[in-house]
C-alpha cells in the first residue's frame, strides 16, 4: 500500500494538535486558584477539594502511555479525536457539576483525555511535518503549550473574581467542539511502526496503568498523610515493584508499548532526565511562589495570577525563537542554558523574598526562570522526536510525557514537603520562611538538570538522503555536524503512517 501523500498545509496539522495541547495544558493550573468558590458553592472537605486538581494528574500521568499505545495501535488521528471529545464532554460535565464527588470525576476524564491528546499531538506533529522544517513547527507548539500554562492562574483568577467558577470549565466547550470537525478534516490517519497490525500489549497496558497509579497515588497522598504514611509508603512500593515488572516484561514481549531500545540512546535517555528535572523544580516552585502573593501579600486570585506572567509568559515568545535555532545549532546548547537560567532564577528568587518584597524586585528572576522555560520546551521536544523514529514518535512521546508529569507531581510533594518542616500558612511570615526553605531545592535539582543537558543530542546529523542537498545547503550555512546526535533517516519503513505489513522499524543506534 502507497504512502498517503503529504500534506498541502501542515502547519495546519500544527496548529490544531496546539490548540489541543493548549487547553490540557490550562487545565494543569487553572483549577487551583478556583477551590476556595468551588468549597463556597459546593461544600465538601479540603481533602476533597484538593481531589479536584489531583485527579486530573494523577489520571493524566497514569494514561499517557495507554494513550500512545493505542493511537500507534488504532490510528493517531482517531484516537486523538476521542481524546478530544473525551475532554471537552468531561469539561461540560465539570461545569455542570453539583456535587464534589461528581466534579472530582469529570476531572478524571478530562486527565484521560489529556493523556490522549498530549502524546499523539507531537506523534501527529512529527508525521505532519518534514524533518527540515520541524524546529518552528515544534516551537510553535512549545509556545501554544506554555501560553497554556501561563494563562492558567491568570485565567482562573479572572473567572472567579469575574463570574462563577464554572466557566473554568465552560471555556473549554466551544473550542473542543471547533475543534473537532477541523481536525476531523485536516488531519490525516498514521499509525506505528506495525501499522494497523500492530499488536495491543495487554499486559504492559496493566502493568504501566497500575504501576503508575501506585507510584503517582502515593507522592499525591504525601501532601496530607506524610512521606511515612503506610498508604504512602506501601502504594509507592507496590507502583515501583509494579513498573519494574512492567520492564522486563517489555523486555520479553515481541511488541512491547514501550521499546526499551528508545533508552539504549544516550541523547534520549539524558533528554528524558532533563526532563524530569525541569518539571521538579519548576512545578514545584510554581505550585508554590503562585500562593506567594494570596498568602503572604493578601492580592486577589487575579493579581496573584498576573503577576506571575513574567514567568509563566516568558516561553510565549521564547520557544519559537528556541524551535527555530535548534535547527540551526541543535539542542544541547540550548538546553543547558535553558536549565542554567531556571536554576539561577530560583535561586535569586530565594534569597530575595521577603513578606514584603516589591514586585519590581521579583520581575527579573521570574523573567529568567520564564526565559529559561521558552529555551527548554521546544528543543527538549525536538530533541525526543529526533532521538526516535518517526513511527516510535508516539510511544517516545508518551514515554517523555509520563516522566515529565512524574517530575512535576515529584516536585511539588517533595517542595510541599520541605516547605511544611520549615513553614506553614498560619502566617505570611511562616509562609514566607517555608517558601524560602523550598525554592533553593528546586533549582538544585535545575542546575544538575543543566549538567545533564550536556549529554542531549549536539547538531543533527546529516543523512545520506540530505547530504546530497539540504535546505541549509540552499540557506548557505551548512557546516559540521555533531556525530553524536542521533538522527533516523527518514525512510517509508520509519513513516509514521506505515502500511500494514510494513517492515519494522530498525532497531535505534547506542550513541556514545
Amino acid at each position: 500500500m502507497s504512502s498517503p501523500p503529504a500534506l498541502k498545509n501542515p502547519f495546519r496539522a500544527v496548529l490544531i494538535v496546539a490548540v489541543a495541547v493548549f487547553m490540557t495544558s490550562l487545565d494543569n493550573l487553572v483549577v487551583g486558584v478556583a477551590l476556595p468558590s468551588i468549597k463556597a458553592d459546593l461544600g465538601g472537605s479540603l481533602e476533597a477539594l484538593e481531589w479536584t486538581v489531583n485527579a486530573y494528574t494523577l489520571a493524566f500521568a497514569v494514561f499517557l502511555l495507554t494513550g500512545a499505545a493505542l493511537g500507534d495501535r488504532f490510528g493517531r488521528k482517531r484516537m486523538f479525536l476521542i481524546g478530544l471529545t473525551l475532554f471537552t464532554g468531561a469539561s461540560a460535565v465539570a461545569a455542570l457539576a453539583g456535587s464534589v464527588e461528581v466534579l472530582v470525576g469529570a476531572r478524571a476524564v478530562q486527565g484521560l483525555g489529556a493523556a490522549i491528546i498530549t502524546p499523539l499531538s507531537l506523534a501527529i506533529l512529527a508525521d505532519a511535518v518534514p524533518a527540515e522544517r520541524r524546529g518552528p513547527a515544534i516551537g510553535l507548539w512549545g509556545a501554544v503549550s506554555g501560553l497554556g500554562v501561563a494563562l492558567g492562574p491568570a485565567v482562573g483568577g479572572a473567572v472567579v473574581e469575574g463570574t462563577h467558577w464554572s466557566w473554568i470549565f465552560w471555556l473549554n466547550v466551544p473550542i473542543g467542539l471547533a475543534l473537532l470537525p477541523i481536525a476531523w478534516r485536516g488531519l490525516r490517519e498514521s499509525y506505528g511502526e506495525g501499522g494497523r497490525s500492530t499488536p495491543i500489549d495487554r499486559p504492559g497496558l496493566v502493568l504501566s496503568s497500575l504501576g503508575l497509579f501506585g507510584l503517582t497515588f502515593g507522592i499525591v497522598r504525601s501532601q496530607e498523610l506524610g512521606w511515612g504514611s503506610t498508604t504512602v509508603v506501601a502504594s509507592i512500593a507496590i507502583g515501583i515493584v509494579v513498573l519494574a515488572g512492567f520492564l522486563v516484561w517489555q523486555r520479553r514481549t515481541t511488541a512491547p508499548m514501550l521499546p526499551l531500545r528508545l533508552f539504549r540512546s544516550v541523547p534520549f535517555s539524558a533528554t528524558n532526565l532533563l526532563v524530569f528535572a525541569m518539571f521538579f523544580g519548576m512545578f514545584g516552585s510554581i505550585f508554590l511562589l503562585g500562593q506567594f502573593f494570596q498568602v503572604a501579600q493578601g492580592m486577589g486570585p487575579l493579581e496573584a495570577g498576573l503577576r506571575t506572567l513574567p514567568w509563566t509568559g516568558m516561553p510565549v515568545i521564547v520557544a519559537p525563537i528556541a524551535g527555530i535555532l535548534a535547527d540551526r545549532i541543535g539542542p544541547r546548547p540550548l538546553l543547558v542554558a535553558g536549565m542554567a537560567l531556571q536554576a539561577v532564577g530560583l535561586l535569586w528568587l530565594a534569597a530575595v523574598t521577603q513578606v514584603d518584597v516589591a514586585y519590581g524586585a521579583l520581575i527579573v528572576p521570574f523573567a529568567l526562570s520564564g526565559a529559561g522555560m521558552g529555551l527548554v520546551i521546544a528543543p527538549v521536544t525536538g530533541a525526543v522526536l529526533a532521538a526516535a523514529p518517526t513511527a516510535l514518535a508516539g510511544k517516545a512521546s508518551g514515554a517523555t510525557n509520563a516522566i515529565r508529569e512524574t517530575g512535576g507531581v515529584f516536585g511539588v510533594a517533595i517542595l510541599a514537603t520541605v516547605f511544611a518542616s520549615s513553614g506553614s500558612y498560619v502566617s505570611p511570615t511562616e509562609f514566607t520562611d517555608g517558601l524560602r526553605a523550598a525554592i533553593p531545592v528546586g533549582g538544585v535539582v535545575l542546575a544538575i538538570g543543566a549538567l545533564i543537558g550536556l549529554l542531549t543530542p549536539g547538531r543533527p546529523a546529516r543523512t545520506a538522503a540530505t547530504a546530497e542537498r539540504s535546505p541549509a545547503d540552499d540557506r548557505g550555512d551548512a557546516g559540521p555536524r555533531d556525530p553524536g546526535a542521533l538522527a533516523p533517516p527518514a525512510t517509508p519503513a520509519t513513516s509514521g503512517h506505515a502500511a500494514e505489513g510494513a517492515p519494522a522499524t530498525p532497531p535505534l543506534t547506542p550513541v556514545p
